[in-house]
């Protein structure tokens, strides 16, 4: 019984010296932040986009570490959604049935860059459904850290 209870002590000692408490590492803990409030920042809250036209979609990106990746979605609004970081509300048209919805997502990677200016141009298909839209960008730093930001649209003639 003495064995096993100087065992256990050993190995309780052994775990505790293992453990770290490295006071030169510090956690990522502020999450990157991303706007198109600004002059060129596109598309603004309640923007007309035309269909046939193609549109460059941009937003500055910033991390206090490093920045790993983003993305652009644009997806239909015709159910009336909302997204929990969208800002302005627009007028929005009847809700409809989606028969040719635009759906755009595309993802991108970064390499450590503290801030960023997304520029990504997108073809508005002669095709697809007009009516109301969500452009949503997201950005991801290299801890795992998220911030989205929204905007509804519409997409017309």
């Amino acid at each position: 019984m003495r064995r096993i209870i100087i065992a256990t002590v050993a190995f309780i000692a052994l775990l505790t010296s293992a453990c770290s408490s490295d006071s030169d590492t510090t956690t990522d803990e502020i999450k990157p932040t991303i706007t198109i409030n600004y002059a060129e920042g596109f598309p603004q809250a309640c923007a007309t986009l035309k269909r046939g036209e193609i549109y460059t979609f941009k937003a500055k990106i910033t991390d206090n570490v490093a920045l790993a990746a983003y993305s652009l979605n644009l997806h239909h609004n015709f159910d009336h959604h909302t997204h929990d970081d969208q800002g302005a509300q627009c007028d929005l048209e009847e809700i409809k049935q989606a028969i040719n919805p635009l759906i755009y997502m595309e993802n991108f990677s970064l390499s450590g860059q503290t801030e960023y200016e997304i520029e990504i141009s997108v073809s508005i298909p002669n095709d697809i459904d007009t009516g109301d839209y969500h452009c949503s960008y997201s950005v991801t730093d290299e801890t795992g850290w998220q911030s989205r930001t929204s905007s509804d649209i519409k997409i017309i003639e």
